[in-house]
């Protein structure tokens, strides 16, 4: 393919979460992650706890998640109920083998879209389960046109330490276009109670390349997060992800190429890169792909390095995804098969696929990639391989390429790398799972 046609925003996914691609989970594979359920863990491994949310006041337009906007209070009030069934079940189980939980994660969906009474009874039914204590991060994700001021204070009241607030764009055309629910005015009051209620961090997300994005639009959305000065800034480049909105419009109206609308790859890498040069102006350091952090030393990603370093993660909630004892595991997708099998004291698992000791390492390499490098000598030591000299051809070729280069036993992603490192990665997927579809 011609790289012009390449470089063009298409419909489909090119964010790499997961490894091996979860085109590959299946339901047969059902029995393996039951039986790793009920093993005990292997020892030094940490725990995390995943809960998902999935309300949202509208649905965005680009937005691929089980998400349902159209619940009731009752139903609210049903799915945080077989939500807390499903982590008790948890609970009883020898995978936890005693472990404290590491991390523990709100996620959506919205999980802020929930009262501060639910959230109130929710974490504490919960943490009666399964305490979280000495949780290294208790993160949260938040819509600003969510919250009010007691909404906030109980959220730092309930444990949690790391709060992150999803602004994606402070242009109001821009937001109602692509279908969020929030407005400029909600952000700035909301961060507000955010900054007052003093959480240990506070990140706040953008989406580079909305539709309708500009260049100035771009800087002064730039401009106006130096200005709050969050702990951390989380920076995705915008994708049209099939099952979306846009997706279904575009087809509708004819359009078989969304660049159209979504500007190209090479100008949303441009405006991430702009983004980090001015961030690093205000003394950001790059922590990934994605994120920059005011204080390195301060600033931790706890949920995400402890996956991408091979923790074990339970994965509540309608459609959630977790790993157990070398097993992927993903939670049925639908609603009423969801309360269902809670109902019957049942897990609600859906599909699996249990990973070799191979893939395990392709899925470190690759997810620790996206952080700006790795160490050799901890590939050498966890798995016994030398990634330097597996992937030899691979490597010179990215470093061929100005995307990679080996310094002192580290394989460091350059900046142009960094800023396109989701469509570099499938280099090192093994040859059954590249050229397939991904999700």
């Amino acid at each position: 393919m011609p790289t012009v046609e390449q470089e063009k925003t298409g419909l489909g996914n090119y964010f790499v979460a997961n490894y091996p691609p979860f085109s590959f989970w299946k339901p047969a594979f059902l029995p393996e992650a039951k039986e790793a359920l009920d093993r005990p863990p292997k020892p030094g491994t940490p725990l995390g706890l995943y809960l998902h949310i999935p309300f949202c006041r509208k649905r965005c337009k680009f937005c691929y998640f089980r998400v349902y906007t159209d619940k009731n209070a009752r139903d609210v009030e049903t799915y945080v109920n077989a939500l807390i069934k499903e982590v008790d079940l948890y609970s009883r189980l020898p995978i936890i083998g005693g472990r404290p939980l590491h991390f523990v994660y709100f996620g959506g969906g919205t999980p802020s879209y929930l009262s501060a009474s639910q959230l109130r009874g929710l974490v504490e039914r919960v943490r009666a389960a399964i305490p979280w204590d000495g949780a290294k991060e208790v993160t949260f994700e938040c819509e600003p046109g969510t919250l009010q001021q007691h909404k906030v204070s109980t959220l730092k009241e309930l444990g949690v330490t790391r709060l992150s607030l999803g602004i994606e764009n402070f242009n109001d055309q821009i937001l109602e276009a692509n279908g969020r629910a929030h407005l400029s005015e909600e952000i700035h009051r909301a961060y507000g109670w955010i900054r007052e209620a003093g959480f240990e961090q506070v990140n706040i997300d953008l989406i580079a390349g909305m539709v309708g994005e500009t260049w100035d639009n771009w800087r002064d959305c730039i401009r106006q997060t130096i200005e709050m000065s969050p702990d951390s800034v989380t920076i995705y480049q915008m994708e049209l992800p099939f099952n979306t909105v846009f997706s279904k419009e575009l087809k509708l109206v004819g359009q078989d190429e969304p660049s159209a609308v979504v500007a190209d790859w090479p100008t949303k890498r441009a405006w991430v890169n702009y983004a980090f040069e001015e961030l690093a102006k205000a003394e950001y350091a790059v922590s990934s792909a994605y994120t920059v952090v005011k204080d390195p030393k301060r600033c931790r990603f706890v949920y995400r390095d402890s996956l991408w370093h091979g923790a074990d993660m339970l994965g509540t909630g309608v459609a959630s995804f977790g790993h157990v004892n070398g097993v992927h595991v993903q939670n049925v997708d639908a609603w009423d098969q969801y309360l269902t099998l809670l109902d019957k004291g049942e897990l609600p698992l859906g599909r699996a696929l249990p990973v070799s000791p191979r893939h395990m390492m392709i899925r470190e390499l690759i997810l620790q990639l996206k952080t700006g490098g790795i160490e050799l000598d901890y590939f050498r030591r966890k798995f016994g391989v030398d990634v330097s000299e597996d992937f030899s051809d691979r490597i010179e070729r990215l470093i061929g390429d100005g995307n990679l280069t080996i310094t002192n036993g580290r394989v460091e992603v350059t900046r142009q790398g960094l800023l396109q490192v989701d469509r570099l990665l499938p280099e090192f997927f093994d040859p059954e799972h590249r050229n397939t579809r991904y999700t």
